[in-house]
């Protein structure tokens, strides 16, 4: 899972979510920092209205929260999102050492980003590939 605050990062450049099951966030709030949370039909379910999205908390698993704004929640997507949203750029994943390096193509030159855990590879791949686009 990526850290807060690449998820921040990434938020911040401009990634934008649409809630889906299977997806993971964290509620901006002080009293739940650290707290993650799934979105699942069955608990916590996205909510489209007119105004924007709400995530719905059903039932009791959750029961000191009712609903939340989708600005105020911060996805963390996962491995296979990220790598997903490189498209096109993405040339491979490999495992060196005690960790992963993402391979991308970005305006016809070769990135490499390594870290331990190769969904903050994906991420931090996938920010620079944002930064290109701003």
């Amino acid at each position: 899972m990526i850290s807060t605050d690449l998820a921040v990062r990434l938020r911040d450049a401009g990634l934008v979510w649409t809630p889906a099951d299977g997806d993971q966030f964290q509620v901006r709030a002080p009293d739940l920092a650290g707290d993650v949370f799934t979105v699942s039909t069955m608990t916590i379910e996205a909510h489209e209205y007119p105004t924007g999205t709400i995530l719905g908390f059903n039932g009791t698993t959750e029961w000191a929260l009712d609903a939340v704004a989708i600005e105020d929640a911060l996805w963390l997507p996962r491995e296979d999102q990220l790598r997903g949203l490189l498209r096109s750029t993405f040339r491979a994943l490999r495992r060196q050492g005690d960790g992963y390096e993402v391979e991308v193509e970005l305006l016809g030159q070769t990135r490499v980003f390594a870290d331990p855990d190769p969904a903050h590879a994906y991420g931090e791949a996938l920010l620079a590939l944002m930064d290109l686009s701003r």
